[in-house]
Parts: structure tokens; C-alpha cells; sequence
């Protein structure tokens, strides 16, 4: 039997760290972090992720407002609320909730946020900076999975990580982050042949494609850490990619859904709005 990662007791050392630099500068006479998020129709997943930044702002001390829009916005009028957001000195943070409806175009519309308000980031400056290993802001959910992976104790280095999904949001900075930490890495999808076979070669699996309970035991080494990066809406409840209940019993340590790796990904983005903040105000 695996060990059930506790995303919560993670989290706590970041938050209170978070908290702390928040106290420092409002003591100081300083306004507090603002980070500014649009929304575009009602996407559950969406929804669910605003819900959980609302209420870590307001524990933490910053100022958080969430834009929401109708699904049938203009290209136009959401890249003027950007432009705004951009122009705001007393906003530090932009986000973009995605994804975005199919009649807008979501790399447009994310390369508008001005790069040094881009706490996600999205933007061509931040990824491009990021992969030349520059300093950047990195998506928020890359940087909780490899901390949810070091917290397991293991030692990345030369290990073999398997990240199934290829997206600009997580799959693809992960599997820098894993090459950053001297991991072999492949990266699979859904046109990789003998998928199984592949994931069962790997010492550490990520499981990013959007598909709940996708991953079960065949697909598991004995002993290997699986992060489940699902966020998937099923009646009202958010369900990840791996059958936990199924893969607990082969791998050494399995995150749950929720209180796994979406609490994680909230955090990094706070912390990258105080590194923002902090540029801004300091």
C-alpha cells in the first residue's frame, strides 16, 4: 500500500511564508499583493479554481477580484479588460482563467498580459525565458508538481519521469522542470503507441490529459510516485486522471483529487504574485 500525498500539510509551509512577507510589507506602510483574474462563461473546472484563489487571498491578506464574462465576448473586448489590468500600477497579477471558448483565440489573448503581471506564465516573453533558463514567472501547476515530488523525499535526479500530456499549461513545462532536476524524461500523448508499456517503465508518472480515472495499476511500476494533475468535472465533483483507489496499492506515493495538486498549483500562484508585488513596491 502507497502513501496518499497530503497536499494540505505541503501547502502550509509555503502559505505561512507567504503570509509572513504580506504582514512585512504592510507593516511597512505597503499596499497589499493585487492580483486581477478573468473569466470567460462558467467552465466548472474553472469555476472551482476561482473559488479555491478567492479564499486563499483572503486568508493570505491580497486583494483578489474575478472579471466574469459572457461566453460570447469579443477578441476585442477582453484584450481592452487586459490592457487595462496592464496599465493598472497597483495590480500586480493578471490571470487568465483557461481554457478560454473556442471562438477566441486563446494565444492572442494570453500574449496581451504584460509579462511582468504574468503570474501563470503564459506569455511568449515568460516561456520563452523559462525554457532558456532566464529568469521568469513558471505555470503555476509545473512548479506544484515537482514540489509535490520532492516532498515525497525522492531524489529526481536520474530517474525515469513519464508526463502524459503535452500542453503548454503543464505537460510540457514539467517535463523541463524534470529535465532541470536530471530526470530522463518522455513525454507521451494520445497518439503514443503501447502507452502502458511506456508508463510502466517510469519511476515517476504525471498524469495530465483530462481523462478521470484514465490511470489504473497497469500502468504502474511497483514503487512509483504518480501526480495527478486531473481537474475534470463529474456530478458537481472534481475527479483526476488516475483511479486512486486502484494505483494506491502499486505505487510508493499517489496525490489525491482534490487536495492534491490543484492546492498546490493555487499557492504557486500566490507566491508568484508576491514576487510580482514585490518588484512593484519595494
Amino acid at each position: 500500500m502507497g502513501i496518499r500525498v497530503n497536499g494540505k500539510l505541503i501547502v502550509e509551509t509555503y502559505r505561512d511564508e507567504i503570509k509572513n512577507i504580506i504582514k512585512d510589507g504592510v507593516d511597512r506602510g505597503l499596499r497589499a499583493p493585487s492580483i486581477k483574474t478573468i473569466l470567460v462563461g462558467s467552465d466548472g473546472g474553472s469555476l472551482s479554481y476561482v473559488r479555491s484563489q478567492n479564499n486563499l487571498c483572503n486568508k493570505l491578506g491580497i486583494s483578489y477580484a474575478c472579471t466574469q464574462l459572457e461566453q460570447d465576448i469579443s477578441q476585442k473586448d477582453i484584450i481592452d479588460i487586459i490592457e487595462k489590468f496592464n496599465e493598472d500600477n497597483s495590480v500586480d497579477g493578471i490571470i487568465i482563467q483557461l481554457p478560454l471558448p473556442k471562438n477566441l483565440n486563446e494565444k492572442e489573448i494570453t500574449s496581451k498580459i504584460s509579462y511582468k503581471k504574468d503570474i501563470d506564465g503564459l506569455t511568449d516573453v515568460n516561456m520563452g525565458r523559462f525554457y532558456k533558463g532566464d529568469k521568469s514567472f513558471i505555470p503555476c501547476t509545473a512548479l506544484g508538481v515537482i514540489e509535490m515530488i520532492k516532498n515525497t523525499g525522492c531524489n529526481i535526479k536520474g530517474k525515469h519521469a513519464v508526463v502524459i500530456g503535452r500542453s503548454n499549461i503543464v505537460g510540457k513545462p514539467v517535463a523541463q522542470l524534470l529535465l532541470n532536476e536530471d530526470a530522463t524524461v518522455t513525454i507521451c500523448h494520445s497518439k503514443t503507441t503501447n502507452l502502458k508499456e511506456v508508463c510502466k517503465t517510469a519511476d515517476i508518472i504525471v498524469a495530465a490529459i483530462g481523462k478521470p480515472g484514465f490511470v489504473t495499476s497497469e500502468f504502474i511500476k511497483k514503487g512509483a510516485i504518480v501526480i495527478d494533475v486531473g481537474t475534470t468535472m463529474i456530478d458537481d465533483k472534481i475527479t483526476g486522471d488516475v483511479n486512486f483507489d486502484d494505483v494506491i496499492n502499486h505505487a510508493s506515493f499517489v496525490t489525491p483529487v482534490p487536495g492534491g495538486t490543484g492546492l498546490m498549483t493555487t499557492t504557486m500562484l500566490i507566491k508568484n504574485a508576491c514576487a510580482s508585488w514585490r518588484d512593484n513596491v519595494y
